[in-house]
């Protein structure tokens, strides 16, 4: 027998439908995902907005009411000592940041995300989905455990949580109140920012807990530089050994790490702003760190979302019942196939 002995049930029927309802509806979703981020690009305007209307609550108005006043049932252990720019009372540089997210931030962001699934999308179109030599053996192999997919997809939905909400909260002005109108605007960005905040900390934990599951499977080797000397495969109907991960996934872990520490530490700051005495500039540094790392996660993300489900047959499957077909693992981790069989 050329492949290692099944080390799980063969797929039966219900397997494939469970397979063909998944692949459906994720379809769906990143076709909403398309259309949402399509939308949310051409809404960014390339000149200045008009000011939201004033009977649109601000979400954070509250917190930072309480600040400016030094409300001691919030801050009983800061806010007796002054703050660096307590005496200040016209910034101009907060205008200045105003007008950077406003013309130009919102408006790169949306057309960065936008192109990166208009380049995915073209790449599906033109190459369709990556499929292994042989199909399915039917010979099942264990990849990942629970631990592993609780991990995963823990990390996975308060990352989408918070990749959602965030997308609310910039631009959900310029984009929501159009149709939602004023009123109906102020309690769904309230939500949306409650949301944001509570999920911060799971993600946060996830995070370092997902590091430390993984952090050894994706040191790098010399096999990842062969892997991307041809591009992994991506533009022709072979694949170049991997080991138990390929470079590209490894990129991504580490895109995803210090990416998430990024967007974690300067989460933090905007959480709790007494951390750094409520002052303006690290403030305006904090957000601007936030949302450039956050974008920059969300658009490579994408790429991950796409290759881990309708992009590469039986990749999904990997995450949802730890087990890969035998060709599977011969075609795209060889490697770490061999390893299995004995040969290395």
């Amino acid at each position: 027998m050329s492949g290692p002995q099944p080390t799980g049930p063969r797929r039966g029927g219900g397997a494939s439908l469970g397979g063909s309802a998944m692949q459906a509806s994720t379809i769906l979703s990143w076709t909403i995902g398309l259309l949402l981020v399509l939308l949310l690009a051409g809404a960014a305007p390339a000149t200045a907005a008009p000011p939201p209307s004033a009977d649109v609550p601000n979400p954070g108005a509250d917190l930072w009411r309480a600040v400016r006043q030094r409300d001691d049932t919030l801050w009983p252990a800061r806010t007796q000592a002054p703050r660096p720019d307590d005496a200040v009372l016209i910034d101009p540089a907060g205008e200045h940041f105003r007008q950077f997210r406003r013309e130009r931030f919102i408006r790169y962001a949306g057309w960065g995300l936008a192109g990166t699934l208009g380049l995915i999308f073209l790449y599906f179109v033109l190459h369709g989905p990556i499929r292994h030599e042989g199909g399915d053996s039917g010979q099942r192999i264990l990849r990942f455990r629970r631990l592993d997919r609780i991990l995963h997809w823990v990390l996975a939905v308060t990352f989408l949580v918070l990749g959602l909400t965030g997308l609310l909260l910039l631009f959900g002005r310029l984009l929501l109140i159009p149709w939602l109108g004023n009123a109906a605007f102020g309690p769904v960005a309230e939500i949306g920012k409650w949301a944001h905040n509570l999920t911060g900390p799971l993600f946060i934990v996830a995070l370092l807990l997902f590091f430390l599951r993984f952090v050894g499977r994706n040191l790098p080797a010399l096999a990842d530089l062969k892997w991307l000397a041809r591009l992994g495969g991506l533009l022709g109907k072979t694949h170049p050994p991997a080991g138990f991960f390929n470079a590209g996934e490894k990129i991504w872990f580490w895109l995803l790490v210090l990416g998430g520490v990024a967007v974690g530490v300067s989460g933090v700051v905007l959480d709790f702003p007494t951390l750094v005495e409520a002052a303006r500039q690290p403030l305006r540094l904090a957000l601007v760190v936030h949302g450039i790392a956050a974008v920059l996660l969300l658009a490579a993300s994408l790429g991950h979302m796409y290759l881990g489900s309708i992009g590469m047959k039986g990749a999904l499957q990997s995450m949802i019942s730890g087990y890969v077909d035998a060709n599977w693992a011969r075609a795209h981790h060889l490697l770490w196939y061999e390893k299995l069989r004995g040969r290395r």
